[in-house]
């Protein structure tokens, strides 16, 4: 399955048989060779043509090479020779399926490691592909319903164990690794004509806990980008690092462009820097969704709900908190809110950058709109109100400060130090708030 999942790639660009290698017929013209191939490995693939096609990859070795399948067929002659091949049938169809219960049950670490999953899910195309040599091999000893029984329980019980393990799981390139492979398991079984609808159902929900695992991994990568901001205008050196930053984020201003350097870019560092990573999570997201089936609308319904949360909630959070904290200081408010005013503007060009990625213009019926200038804009409310705390409490500081006779008959030659100082910081406090849009 993964053979024809690369070369589907290839196909499109070599129109050659079998995509990636020659298949056998191209490497031996005789005609004899050329049989009808029913299972999916046929079995007159004979060892001595693989000389000639050394270079080209190994022949994959289908269930006749890898298990012997003799003492089945032994016992069933004997069977039917004494007369009881119904009796053998039932015997065979009732160990199988008590080895097909074996084989669904779960290791209890398997959600620990790939290599968990992946021991899981050879172990059961094994007993599937097995049972299919069977059906093809012998005339009755089992029927396609029998297997199809096997698989709907097959199916079920794998299904209720990847519910429960993939939901440990809170690494997302674990849960992205994880999703290949239930592609790939689907695809195997679905090569051999097993009904795997289910499964890709299923992927939909690891989906949004897929999104929820990167969430959170985001909100520690917001966290430590505005952690380690010092909260002040951008400085640029050079036209190279002037040009680095305006690639890296959508600016333009004419003025600033006419600017000797040194110069300043009016926000700080965190505002390229979140923008960045907003795109990143977006990519991570269309990684997730390739595969699947889907159309290119659902993908960006996708992609655009699980950025809304990660704007609304988890950017939206980490915003809230810097603002909250007990020392941030007026300053660090104002560059705040000149900084959320920049990343609003920059939403429409995220919705651009999704349209992109996934070519539904946003003007189609379904498009969900980003929700990212409500959450810049919440952003700069609460750091507004938190200057109008701040001051007032500066305010108050000074008068409580000072100890002034309320009562005095003449005034005092000069006004109080504490006065002065309260109007020389409302000065400086003041000309900081001519940046503010």
């Amino acid at each position: 399955a993964q053979q024809q999942r690369n070369m589907d790639n290839i196909v499109s660009q070599h129109p050659r048989i079998s995509g990636g290698k020659k298949s056998k017929k191209e490497v031996c013209p005789s005609s004899d060779l050329e049989v009808k191939n029913t299972s999916p490995m046929s079995e007159q693939d004979s060892g001595i043509l693989d000389v000639e096609d050394e270079d080209e990859d190994e022949e994959v070795p289908g269930a006749q090479d890898l298990v012997d399948f003799s003492p089945v067929y032994r016992c069933l002659h004997i069977y039917s020779v004494l007369g009881a091949r119904e009796t053998f049938e039932n015997y065979y169809r009732k160990q199988r399926r008590k080895q097909a219960r074996l084989v669904l049950q779960p290791p209890s670490n398997m959600h620990e490691t790939l290599d968990g999953y992946r021991k899981y899910f050879n172990q059961i195309v094994g007993f599937f592909v097995v049972e299919d040599h069977i059906l093809h091999t012998t005339q009755g000893l089992v029927n396609r319903a029998y297997i199809d029984e096997l698989w709907e329980m097959a199916l079920s019980k794998t299904i209720a164990a990847l519910r429960t393990h993939s939901s440990y799981c809170s690494d997302p390139s674990l849960v992205l690794d994880l999703k290949n492979l239930i592609v790939l398991f689907a695809d195997t079984l679905q090569g051999y004509g097993f009904p795997v609808n289910q499964l890709f159902d299923m992927l939909l929900e690891i989906q949004d806990q897929y999104s929820e695992t990167l969430l959170k991994k985001w909100s520690g990568v917001f966290r430590n980008i505005l952690d380690s901001d010092n909260y002040s205008p951008l400085p640029v050196t050079s036209e190279e690092v002037y040009k680095k930053i305006v690639g890296q984020f959508p600016f333009q201003d004419a003025e600033l462009e006419k600017q000797p350097f040194p110069k300043k870019f009016p926000f700080s560092e965190f505002v390229p820097k979140v923008y960045n990573q907003i795109k990143e999570f977006i990519y991570a997201c269309l990684k997730f969704s390739e595969d699947l089936h889907l159309s290119s609308t659902e993908v960006d319904d996708m992609i655009r709900k699980s950025t809304n949360l990660l704007l609304t909630r988890t950017l939206s959070n980490c915003l809230q908190n810097v603002i909250k904290r007990k020392n941030v200081g007026l300053t660090e408010l104002v560059q705040i809110i000149i900084n959320t005013t920049h990343l609003e503007k920059s939403c429409k060009f995220l919705e651009e950058f999704i349209t992109n990625i996934t070519n539904v213009l946003p003007e189609t019926v379904h498009t969900t709109k980003l929700y990212g200038t409500t959450t810049f804009k919440d952003a700069r409310h609460a750091a507004e109100e938190e200057i109008y705390t701040n001051l007032n409490q500066k305010i108050d500081q000074f008068l409580q400060l000072a100890d002034y006779d309320w009562m005095a008959m003449e005034p005092g030659s000069k006004a109080s130090d504490y006065l002065v100082d309260l109007i020389g910081f409302l000065r400086s406090t003041f000309a900081v708030f001519t940046h503010l849009p």
